[in-house]
């Protein structure tokens, strides 16, 4: 787990290895171990080191072949390597390390820009050929680990995180409008857009191939699908495959040669993990819970549950309203607005997960893979909803429109979109500002930017794309090609490598998610139940009170701390002079907002969103520690 950097430069022109030096250092929590460049002619490359596997002085990166011709720099960890490697030794290679990261360069040697396709593991990686004068950028299938590029006036350069290409000084922060405007509805950013007009996240399961004086083009690789081809699966075949590719899954990444642990939630997802852990593993497994306190709902309970069934060696953490003080750092290293309410207590989770250990596996992909979302429910209700008589079908969508403010405005916003078509449904289900809410908050000037919807656009584009032999399904690939990379995974990396602790997601393993894309989603959501499939699997290692409870997500109880604790915090800072000085929103409509979640009504994820948003034009794009002064 590392991260990298690097500039190809212009045709015929030197590269700027000052520039990737700055990357380095603007990424350094990212590797604490070993820091290093290389560079010839129009390439530098840079990488940044937390040593995993093989922890000797030959393993460091960047690394050559035997030859010295083919360079690389790699950011995860390649499961699959040891086979890899016996294959490529058969064939002549030499290698001069156990490092997994070195079968990438022999993989090159062998098979060029299809290297990629034979990694089975979380990566991010660049690779130069002396020879041939090419360089492949590629990212792992479903985007665990970050890559971010720009191409200016002298060349293309790159970088793990956006911060860092930031700070390499070949960057223009020119706001791109339409990720802006994305991100208020979604909370994130979504690929292959950053929040910087020209700026670019590399997708998941694409590579660039390019030499220099080439416009990179971004190309896929690897690209799921959706297509029932275990539909005609018996359900004891079923559970039996998924029971072991889950499995296998969990054990492929229990190699390390650093202490290894595991993150506990207490749902369903961790608890799998942890007690396929547990059974492959003659030690006590490390695990690590965050809960909130007396006031706020917590999962720590069923967290015990688990560390007491299989006797883990167990750590717990609460976070309270004071860990807010946390957020100008959190954003910052975020590098673009990013309002995942739980960036903050997975921040805290990976803090106290690093004093115990350098690795750790998570339940991440569980919900995209098998079905675990609400939503995916509610959708499956819609569909039910859409079979009745169209007289009948206005009726039920009057009733839920008409749904009493706080608590049921979701029933509400469900009733209101009820009608609607599958992309703009989903949309304002997970949305937190509607494309309508988003004119109204806005400034005169930004109004006037935006007559559609472009988010609704895009997810209409990718479910018509989608070869889903159901609706759910298709669903379930928009997650996985959107909310996955862009959110989940991306929350975890930053906060995760902030203190330089690597996580692993088994169910982000290609194996299983290939396999549950393959199941018909009847299979996973039945009835008002998601997730059935992988609950029965695993129903024997799993206490009955986990499996058969509802899903929580891993979030903040913001409804009540934006009308107590925090309620202060967010006045100040989003009707601040500064804030009303950037043009972006109408101050009144932001204050009305905020008024009418005292008197009751629900806007937590709004306000968080907003507060976000300016905390990071405070610590990003005016300077580090503004937020704390503008707030003082």
């Amino acid at each position: 787990m590392c991260g990298i950097a690097g500039h190809l430069a212009a045709d015929g022109e030197p590269s700027d290895l000052a520039a990737v030096r700055r990357m380095n250092e603007a990424q350094r929590h990212r590797s604490p171990d070993a820091i290093g460049t290389w560079h010839d002619g129009p390439v530098a490359l840079g990488h940044g080191r937390l040593a995993i596997i093989d922890l000797r002085e030959v393993a460091r990166q960047p690394m050559t072949n035997e030859t010295d011709d083919v360079v690389i720099v790699v950011n995860g960890e390649i499961y699959n390597h040891v086979a890899l490697r016996a294959d490529l030794e058969a064939r002549g290679h030499v290698f001069r390390s156990r490092s997994d990261s070195e079968v990438v360069a022999h993989l090159w040697e062998e098979h060029g820009a299809k290297t990629p396709e034979f990694l089975r593991g979380m990566f991010a990686l660049a690779i130069w050929d002396k020879r041939t004068r090419e360089l492949l950028l590629a990212r792992d299938r479903y985007g665990e680990k970050p890559l971010c590029w720009t191409m200016g006036r002298r060349g293309l350069v790159f970088a793990s995180e956006l911060r860092a290409l930031i700070a390499s000084g070949h960057v223009d922060t020119a706001l791109d409008p339409a990720a802006l405007d994305a991100y208020l509805a979604l909370q994130y950013v979504p690929n292959p857009s950053t929040i910087f007009a020209g700026v670019w996240k590399l997708p998941p399961g694409h590579l660039i191939h390019v030499r220099p004086g080439e416009t990179p083009k971004p190309r896929p690789y690897h690209t799921i699908d959706h297509t029932p081809k275990y539909a005609g699966l018996d359900e004891a075949s079923a559970l039996k495959l998924v029971r072991e590719t889950v499995e296998d899954a969990v054990k492929v990444r229990l190699m390390s040669d650093v202490p290894l642990g595991a993150f506990l939630s207490g749902g369903i997802d961790s608890s799998i993990v942890v007690a396929c852990m547990a059974r492959a593993t003659s030690r006590p497994v490390k695990t690590f819970s965050i809960g909130f306190g007396a006031r706020d709902h917590s999962e720590l309970p069923y967290a015990r549950m688990i560390a007491q069934r299989y006797g883990t060696d167990h750590h717990e953490e609460i976070v309270s309203p004071d860990t807010v003080s946390l957020l100008p750092t959190i954003v910052r290293q975020y590098g673009e607005p990013f309002a995942d309410p739980s960036a903050l207590p997975t921040w805290v989770l990976s803090e106290m997960t690093k004093r115990h250990v350098t690795v750790a596996l998570s339940g991440d992909a569980g919900d995209e893979a098998f079905g675990g979302y609400k939503r995916y429910v509610w959708s499956h209700v819609a569909h039910l909803i859409g079979r009745l008589p169209a007289p009948a079908r206005r009726g039920v969508a009057r009733l839920l429109g008409v749904t009493p403010t706080g608590p049921g405005r979701w029933v509400r916003e469900y009733g209101k979109a009820l009608e609607k078509d599958e992309a703009s449904r989903y949309l304002r289900f997970i949305s937190h500002f509607s494309a309508a809410e988003k004119h109204d908050i806005y400034s005169a000037d930004l109004r006037a930017r935006f007559t559609g919807d472009a988010t609704a656009e895009r997810f209409a584009q990718i479910l018509a794309a989608s070869r889903g032999g159901d609706p759910l399904s298709k669903l379930m690939e928009l997650d996985v090609r959107t909310y996955l990379p862009d959110d989940i995974l991306v929350k975890v990396d930053i906060a995760s490598m902030a203190h330089a602790l690597e996580v692993r997601a088994p169910f982000v393993d290609h194996h299983v998610m290939e396999l549950a894309a393959g199941l018909p989603a009847s299979r996973k959501v039945r009835g008002l139940t998601g997730k059935t499939l992988l609950k029965a699997a695993f129903a024997d290692l799993i206490p009955e009170a986990i499996v058969k409870r509802s899903k929580r997500g891993f979030s903040l109880p913001l409804r009540r701390w934006f009308a107590d604790d925090l309620l202060g915090f967010a006045r100040e800072t989003l009707l601040s002079k500064r804030a009303r000085e950037r043009g972006l929103f109408d101050s009144a409509k932001v204050a009305g907002l905020i008024d009418r979640h005292t008197r009751g009504e629900d806007h937590g994820d709004r306000i968080w969103n907003l507060l976000v948003l300016e905390l990071w034009h405070l610590e990003v794009l005016d300077q580090p520690g503004a937020a704390l002064r503008a707030s003082a």
